[in-house]
This record gives structure tokens, C-alpha cells and sequence, in this order.
């Protein structure tokens, strides 16, 4: 007779999943054993659950898809919670089995006992204990539906005897929807939306996640009302290619002249965004389209609210808006976007190819170069975001995960793991620092041991840069921060995998070059400056006050890359007088 185990495993298989990303172990034999059994789906043995989770949340946003994490009882399933924020809170649709010590045991202080259901309830849709047999295979199927519906994590704690138990009601065929559904506004909310665009002279595109599936509508747009465009983080990868209104990027690692176009339009249009930094928008005269109502109006006040799917409210608005001829707001900004890159390339570029230490933005240009045209780049949170913010160029194929909103350490190598996992015949690039590389520097065993072909490209300056930046501009002397060097290429080598440490900038290329064709598991180990360091497109007096006290050195502000480039093929566009 079929147990718990064996239909909790039978009902994944039916929805889709292909894997079980986690760590074996007392609670969890069951359902590892029913995996053992299962044809059809694998498990993925990581060195700690964290990696688990968050391997899980890259194959499930690379994807859309549902992606499956376990933990066994207590410490196990505890090890999940940090990344199980960060898929939560990048819109993943995650299941976590949260295994539990025996059910009988519960509330006496056994050994490994913790009551998962009241730890993750912050990080999920929903958190349940499945207790009795006759809970399957209703609990679960509204687990996995919830995960993909809400697009995030459900939870279901499962104590390991309930497991072995013998299944009682029939699985029966199922089916769980992961397909997101498109929203669109109500004609009200549409008029209101349309009535802002006519009034207002000089309008502004401010673009993020919630416009993927949407760069050609963004685009139509912004040709009718000659509006700048920019983004945040998360809106990169989907909106800046083939953009003709580009003006960059806001934020903590923003460039070029997206601040200023903000603060000077008379309209601000915020589209599928979610952006956190309110001291970044200018708190007047900004209407907003989102697909979720909780992210209306939480950062900012807003003339117009508009819930919809970006896509769609921009095609059903298109009809309403009149085609504005006055560009001079779009072209002094794209002006000025142009200049303000041109002012600070000189610095990211100048004799970089032969400076010592290694600039982190010679090599990521060069990284840009070398990768695929759909590469699928995964990036540590800090320095590393800066770099691949301002240097990976996106192209509509490639991909960039990070722990973009929970703003974890050591996400790039587990989330290289998932994306490859996804994928195997696409290239996965991780961007590590050797600060996160270091906290979870077993799951390089992972590589070797399942021989997935994922490049690590570790920017190594002993130094948590982006912590000692957070000092210094506080005014603060950096303390804490640098730490011994490590010859991370000779660990990596002693665990039997292809290596390489890049001390030289003539040596950067070939490297890469070479890791990238390497037909495994690859690291290249390569020593970066630790003063190359990265401030805003605006920050207060108080700040730049409490930099000058802090330190004397030179930090560039504003990365480009190729960005200059499009930036001035952009004024082609701009009709001569």
C-alpha cells in the first residue's frame, strides 16, 4: 500500500516537478526513499539547506514554474528560513517540507523539537501542518497552487511518522496552474490614467520586474508621450535593450540621468515597481501601475492608482492618449544622460587593462564580452550587484538573479545550482564575492559532485566593499571589513576542479575565456581592487560630509560599461534642429 510519502511525491511529479533541492536525514526518509522509488524526479543533495532554498528559488524564477526545498526536523528545516525569504520576496513559487520530529513528541521538548509553523509564517502564503493521512492529497495540491497563484512559498510541515503512514484517499488526476493571470484596470482607473499622461508636459517611465513581457508596449509609450525611460534593478534585464529613451537606472547603484529625470518630470508613471528607496522618488505627482494592489501607494503618495498587468493597462490606455510632438524634455535628458557617462567612463576605463590590483569593472566588461547571448548571470548581493548593474548588458535572453529585495550574502553559487539544474545546456555565470563565496563555500562540492558546468567568476579583494562603503559614507572609518587573503584557486583545485587565479589584467581575458569553455565546473579566482568603490547618482550633504571625513581616496561614481555607447547611438535619434 502507498504511504503519505509515496503520494506526497507522486502529487509533485503530477505538478510539474522534476526536483527536491536539500540535505537527507532522519524526518526526511520517507519522502526520500519514495523519491528513491519515483521515476521522474531526482533529488539534490546541497551542503546546507540554505542553498537548498535558494537553488530552489533561481530554478523557479527562471523557469515560472514550481521548485520543491526540504529540511529535515528542527536545525534542518531552520537553515531553510533566509532563503526561503529571499524566493518569498522575489515572487518564486516555492514549496518547503519543513520535516518534523514524531508527531507523538510534539510539545514535550524532544530532541530537534521547533514548531515550524509559527517560524515561517513570515516568509509564506502558507504555512500548515499536515498531521493526518487524511489530510493528502487536498493539503498539498492547495500548497503547490497557493505557491504558484500567489507566486511565492507555501510551507508544509510533515512529521516524519505521519509520513511512513498509509496513504488513505486516492490521488486522483490534478492539475496545478502556474501560468500568472493578466489583469486589466477598470475603464475608471484607465480614464484617470489616461487624463494624467494628456495634462502633464513632461512625463517620466520609471520601470521595474513587473515589466517583463512588456518592453514593446513600455515602448509604445514612451514614443507618445517622449518619455526618458529608467529602471530599477530588477526592470534591467527587461527594459533597457533596445531602448531609445534610456536614461539609466535609480537608486543605491544607480547611473546616469534617471534621478534627474525623475525630479524634473511633471509626471512620474511607475510601472511594475516596487522600488524601496522612497528618499529616491519625489513623493509628488507620480501615478502608478501595478499588478499587485499592496504595491500601490506603499512607497510614495500617488495621483492615480491603476491595478492591472503592466502589458495590458499600457495597450488599453494607448487608444486614450494624445501623441505629444514636443520632445525637448526627452532629448535634454537623454542629453544629459549621455554626458553624465561620458564624464566618468574616462575613470572606469583609462589604462584599466593595465592597472594593479585588478579593477572589478575591466573584468565584468570582459565577462560581458565572453558570455553567451543568453547566458544566466547570478550575482552576490554588494559589490557585485554594482558591477553587474552597470556592466552586464542586457540583450532580452539573458538573465540576472539575485537576491535582489532580501538582500542576502552568498546567494550567486546556490543559485547558480538551480539555474543550471533548470537548464543544463545553457550557460550559468555566477559573480561571487569572497565574502559570500566563503559563507557557503561547501556547495563548490555540489559543482564537482553533480559536475554541473556553472563558471564562478570570484571578485576577490578581501574586503566586504560594500559594508566599508555603507561606513564611509556614514562617516565612519571602515573597521571589520578586510580580512586575510585566501588563494581561493587552490582550494578549488584540491577539490579536484579546474581553476585559475588572475592577478594580472593582461590575464583577465584568456582566463575567462578559457573557464567559459571549460566543459565542467569552473572558478576564476581573480584579485580585485578593494578600493574600488561605488556611491549614488545623488546622495545628501550629510553623506558626502561624512564620506570626506571618512576618507581621502578617489570613488567613481556612476559605472558604464557599453551603456556610454548606447547612450550616444541614442542621440541619433534626437531630430536635428
Amino acid at each position: 500500500m502507498p504511504t503519505v510519502a509515496d503520494q506526497f511525491v507522486e502529487v509533485l511529479v503530477e505538478a510539474g516537478v522534476r526536483r527536491i533541492y536539500g540535505i537527507v536525514g532522519d524526518s526526511l526518509n520517507p519522502i526520500v526513499d519514495a523519491v528513491r522509488r519515483t521515476d521522474g524526479i531526482e533529488w539534490v543533495h546541497v551542503r546546507h539547506e540554505e542553498s537548498a532554498a535558494f537553488a530552489a528559488a533561481a530554478e523557479a524564477q527562471l523557469t515560472g514554474g514550481l521548485a520543491v526545498c526540504a529540511g529535515s526536523c528542527g536545525p534542518g528545516n531552520l537553515h531553510l528560513i533566509n532563503g526561503l525569504f529571499d524566493a518569498h520576496r522575489s515572487g518564486a513559487p516555492v514549496l518547503a517540507l519543513a520535516s518534523q520530529i514524531p508527531s507523538a513528541q510534539i510539545g514535550t521538548g524532544f530532541f530537534q523539537e521547533t514548531h515550524p509553523e509559527r517560524m515561517f509564517n513570515e516568509c509564506s502564503h502558507l504555512c500548515e501542518v499536515l498531521s493526518q493521512p487524511e489530510q493528502m492529497p487536498r493539503l498539498l495540491r492547495s500548497a503547490l497552487q497557493t505557491a504558484a497563484g500567489s507566486r511565492g512559498v507555501s510551507v508544509l510541515v510533515l512529521p516524519g511518522d505521519v509520513a511512513q503512514r498509509t496513504a488513505v484517499n486516492p490521488v486522483r488526476q490534478g492539475t496545478v496552474h502556474c501560468q500568472p493571470p493578466t489583469v486589466v484596470p477598470p475603464e475608471s482607473q484607465l480614464r484617470e490614467l489616461a487624463r494624467a499622461l494628456n495634462s502633464a508636459e513632461r512625463v517620466m517611465l520609471f520601470c521595474g520586474a513587473g515589466t517583463r513581457h512588456a518592453h514593446d508596449e513600455v515602448m509604445r509609450l514612451a514614443e507618445t508621450v517622449k518619455s526618458p525611460v529608467g529602471h530599477a534593478l530588477r526592470g534591467k534585464e527587461w527594459i533597457q535593450y533596445d531602448n531609445p529613451y534610456d536614461v539609466g537606472m535609480s537608486g543605491l547603484l544607480g547611473y546616469g540621468a534617471c534621478h534627474e529625470a525623475m525630479h524634473r518630470a511633471d509626471l512620474v508613471v511607475l510601472l511594475g515597481t516596487d522600488f524601496p528607496y522612497d528618499d529616491f522618488l519625489p513623493q509628488a505627482n507620480t501615478v502608478q501601475v501595478d499588478i499587485e494592489p499592496a504595491h500601490l501607494a506603499r512607497r510614495t503618495v500617488l495621483d492615480v492608482a491603476v491595478q492591472g498587468d503592466v502589458a495590458e493597462t499600457i495597450r488599453a490606455v494607448l487608444p486614450h492618449l494624445d501623441t505629444k510632438t514636443d520632445r525637448s524634455f526627452l532629448d535634454q535628458m537623454l542629453r544629459e544622460h549621455a554626458d553624465t557617462l561620458e564624464r566618468v567612463v574616462d575613470a572606469y576605463t583609462r589604462d584599466v587593462d593595465k592597472r594593479v590590483p585588478i579593477h572589478p569593472e575591466y573584468v565584468t566588461d570582459v565577462l560581458d564580452d565572453l558570455a553567451d547571448e543568453d547566458a544566466v548571470f547570478t550575482v552576490d548581493t554588494g559589490m557585485c550587484n554594482v558591477w553587474s548593474a552597470r556592466y552586464v548588458t542586457p540583450n532580452g535572453r539573458r538573465r540576472m538573479l539575485g537576491s535582489f529585495i532580501h538582500g542576502s550574502m552568498a546567494n550567486a553559487l546556490p543559485h547558480a545550482i538551480g539555474a543550471q539544474l533548470a537548464d543544463g545546456n545553457r550557460q550559468v555565470v555566477a559573480m561571487s564575492g569572497d565574502g559570500g563565496l566563503s559563507m557557503l563555500l561547501g556547495e563548490l562540492l555540489t559543482l564537482r559532485t553533480l559536475q554541473l558546468p556553472v563558471k564562478v567568476v570570484l571578485f576577490n579583494n578581501s574586503s566586504l566593499g560594500m559594508v566599508k562603503l555603507e561606513m564611509l559614507v556614514d562617516g565612519m572609518p571602515d573597521f571589520g571589513t578586510d580580512h586575510d587573503p585566501v588563494d581561493f584557486a587552490a582550494l578549488v583545485s584540491a577539490l579536484g576542479m579546474y581553476s585559475v587565479r588572475v592577478r594580472r589584467p593582461e590575464e583577465v581575458r584568456v582566463a575567462l575565456r578559457d573557464a567559459l569553455s571549460h566543459p565542467g565546473p569552473a572558478v576564476v579566482d581573480v584579485v580585485t581592487d578593494p578600493n574600488a568603490l561605488s556611491i549614488p547618482p545623488h546622495i545628501t550633504g550629510s553623506q558626502v560630509k561624512g564620506f570626506a571625513l571618512a576618507v581621502s581616496r578617489t570613488v567613481l561614481a556612476g559605472g558604464v560599461g557599453k551603456m556610454v555607447r548606447l547612450a550616444r547611438s541614442n542621440l541619433r535619434n534626437i531630430p536635428k534642429p
